[in-house]
């Protein structure tokens, strides 16, 4: 009788400490149907989404200067270099001071097209999207022509094309004013609160700035769409369009940057992998720039009102081979 005794106390203690160890502590379990990919330190969904998760990775925060050895920058009036992977500001000079971004503000309006826009929109090119200066870098669009915004994003990112840019802002938009002032209120949520927008392309405007940092948060918020991915990483891309005769033909677009044009190459063990050019008399020379190092860290580089784009590129590359210093 006993023995009885015991055995059964012994069973009840030992459910007993089942229940405390598996009943009473959560047990998460991952959702194996879940499929997502983690590019450039930002999450993106399966490339047959337009819009990733909300972004949740931290960011590379600095309050000012963050020197490196051997890093300057004596031509350039402001530039950074981030770790994106790290999220670790490795090069800082005047982050925070407000610029004239000439076309990176184009990151700003392919992020507001991306975000509030139809992609496969077929847009109608009209006097709104041609009143820019003719000299200025363009799509080549013609009145009547018929884009989709897809392949008018591409333009505005590859080729740089300030039509491609009014035409966006004002389909986009309903007016060009009204998508300005969507750009601004991106730019606030995002906490790009030195950026002030007053038009979609970047032409000269006193009252038109933001600073390098605000650029690191635009792009940064630009990649997690697949759409921006691609169209920064092309050396060139050719659509078929309806021209205002109602017949189709086909235009190609090159990249601006010296190191899709081959007039320039980034140090042994980076590879750039796209970003965004910018030129106005006002603005000095500007570029934004992802690149990987040899293990598949993202970096993200940043250089404002350079003298020349002889200069931009050199100093450029001196930003890019702290990847292989740090």
């Amino acid at each position: 009788m006993l023995l009885v005794l015991v055995f059964t106390v012994v069973v009840l203690a030992g459910m007993l400490v089942f229940w405390f160890v598996f009943r009473s502590h959560e047990i998460e379990i991952t959702d194996p149907y879940r499929i997502t990919d983690s590019t450039f330190g930002v999450r993106t969904e399966s490339a047959t989404a337009n819009r990733a998760d909300p972004f949740t990775d931290g960011l590379c925060v600095t309050a000012g200067d963050v020197s490196f050895d051997g890093i300057s920058l004596e031509y350039a009036e402001a530039g950074a270099m981030m770790d994106l992977s790290e999220e670790n500001v490795l090069y800082a000079k005047n982050v925070h001071e407000r610029l004239y971004p000439a076309s990176l503000t184009k990151i700003m309006t392919a992020l507001v097209a991306l975000k509030y826009g139809n992609l496969d929109d077929v847009i109608t090119v009209d006097e709104v999207a041609l009143d820019i200066d003719p000299e200025s870098s363009v799509c080549y669009l013609e009145l009547g022509d018929q884009y989709t915004l897809r392949q008018l994003i591409y333009g505005l990112l590859i080729a740089s094309g300030n039509d491609a840019g009014n035409a966006i802002a004002y389909h986009v938009g309903g007016s060009i004013e009204n998508f300005v002032a969507m750009m601004n209120q991106e730019a606030a949520s995002i906490g790009a609160t030195n950026t002030h927008f007053m038009n979609a392309h970047g032409l000269q405007d006193e009252n038109h700035y933001t600073t390098p940092y605000d650029i690191y948060l635009m792009f940064q918020e630009a990649l997690k769409y697949d759409v921006f991915q691609d169209a920064i990483s092309k050396q060139n891309f050719t659509v078929t369009y309806t021209a205002g005769d109602g017949e189709q033909y086909e235009r190609t677009w090159y990249a601006t940057s010296y190191y899709f044009t081959g007039e320039a190459a980034a140090p042994d063990g980076v590879t750039v992998f796209g970003g965004k050019t910018g030129t106005t008399d006002e603005a000095g020379s500007c570029l934004a720039l992802l690149s990987k190092d040899a293990y598949g860290n993202s970096y993200f580089s940043v250089i404002m009102k350079s003298d020349n784009k002889a200069d931009l590129y050199e100093e450029m590359n001196e930003l890019l081979s702290i990847i292989n210093k740090k």
